[in-house]
């Protein structure tokens, strides 16, 4: 969130405001909604010393306390106001009726408060832009879509269908990764052991020898003495290195734009990150053209719903470039983000008139991407648990028996 000073004209005087937003368009349209005048400027500022601290408590506390809507939930609430608006029913009543018959609390606070900002004014977007945080990017990006378009119910059945397909896609993702984990908590509990117990009895025939142990065995006598003898310390020192670099991820955006972009170098990680992002820009980007929002505006839009940095860095700037007087497949070239063959396919798009056609295609193509990767994740890692497996058997096996073969030398000398 970033600290914003807003400066408005009320009853023939000046007066001055401050608040957070997410983006100067966030802090104008909730300016035009909370000031009691016209906004004349909006100006972003450096964050009060105070407000610091604040935020850092804000912050601590939200990162272990802080509940989120269940996404099962909002689908279901999205789709019953969609339901409830196609019906002809005012999107004020949809949320007040959805809000009150809400099951998740969070999701319940969240509708009820929108409610009341639509009762004083406030156009669904301003009202629940609030609650980027909760309601995620997305959400508020295909909103907004609803009401430029007018036609609320569409937007609202299409936002249902992504959240569906992502949802979808995560406990695709958490069942294969299912085999993995479950692996390596057996390898983790079984080297543990191991350090525990067994080697300890071997360790009081080492020292017995008296002699100069291999590598394999230092290193493996290592093992054992940070873990009986530190154990408790690795693993608050463990938890300590999570729980900071969640804080970190929250609330330092420089941290966080670095961290984005070493994600996208991870092997898997990186192509389900750049394929998912990149499915989901070009589907919202094709839908805002379809429904005849200008192409600046369109690309602002779908470029917000990305999450990581990095490659929201590398799209923001097709809008620019575009504003230059550049065509659109010339800035997405340079974004390098995508494959000769999507830019060719986005140029045929954009010179035959059927520019929202072809980057659904275009989007249809990362989805396939991304789905391989989900579907065949057992067999990308099975390779890596193997390599692992076999390179702590081989570390157990040289530890151990190297030294006990050198006594068995020495004893036949």
């Amino acid at each position: 969130m970033k600290y914003f000073q807003i400066e408005y004209m009320a009853r023939g005087k000046k007066g001055k405001k401050q608040m957070k937003a997410h983006s100067k368009k966030d802090a104008i349209a909730r300016a035009k909604g909370s000031v009691p005048g016209v906004v004349l400027k909006v100006v972003e500022i450096d964050v009060p010393f105070d407000q610091k601290l604040k935020d850092l408590g804000e912050n601590l506390k939200n990162s272990i306390f802080k509940k989120k809507i269940r996404q099962e939930a909002l689908i279901g609430a999205i789709r019953q106001l969609a339901v409830m608006t196609n019906a002809g029913i005012s999107i004020h009543d949809s949320i007040r009726e959805v809000g009150n018959a809400a099951s998740d609390e969070i999701l319940k606070e969240v509708l009820q408060s929108i409610n009341d900002d639509l009762n004083s004014g406030l156009s669904l977007t301003e009202a629940a832009r609030k609650f980027t945080e909760d309601l995620g990017e997305l959400t508020i990006s295909m909103m907004e879509m609803g009401e430029s378009t007018g036609n609320m119910a569409e937007s609202l059945n299409k936002l249902a269908d992504i959240l569906e397909d992502v949802l979808d896609n995560r406990k695709k993702i958490k069942k294969a990764l299912a085999y993995p984990r479950n692996v390596s908590i057996a390898i983790a509990i079984a080297f543990t052991i191991l350090m525990s117990y067994v080697v300890p009895k071997f360790k009081e025939i080492f020292e017995k020898l008296h002699a100069e142990l291999p590598l394999p065995t230092k290193i493996l006598l290592f093992f054992e003495k940070m873990i009986n003898e530190y154990g408790l310390y690795v693993l608050g020192g463990i938890l300590a290195i999570v729980f900071t670099l969640k804080f970190m991820l929250k609330t330092k955006i420089e941290f966080r734009k670095w961290w984005d972009k070493q994600m996208l170098k991870v092997y898997l990680i990186g192509k389900l990150t750049h394929y998912g992002s990149m499915s989901r820009f070009t589907l919202i980007f094709s839908e805002l053209t379809r429904a005849g929002i200008p192409i600046t505006d369109a690309l602002d839009t779908a470029t917000m719903t990305i999450e990581n940095l990095e490659l929201r860095d590398k799209l923001s700037k097709v809008k620019l470039t575009v504003q230059k007087g550049q065509n659109l497949t010339e800035a997405f070239k340079e974004t390098k983000l995508f494959e000769s063959m999507l830019i060719q396919m986005i140029k045929a798009g954009e010179e035959g008139g059927s520019l929202s056609e072809m980057i659904e295609k275009v989007a249809d193509y990362y989805k396939a991407q991304f789905q391989e990767i989900i579907d065949n994740m057992s067999s990308y890692i099975e390779p890596i648990l193997l390599a692992v497996i076999a390179g702590i058997v081989i570390l157990i096996a040289l530890g151990i028996f190297l030294p006990m073969w050198d006594m068995g030398k020495a004893v036949k000398h």
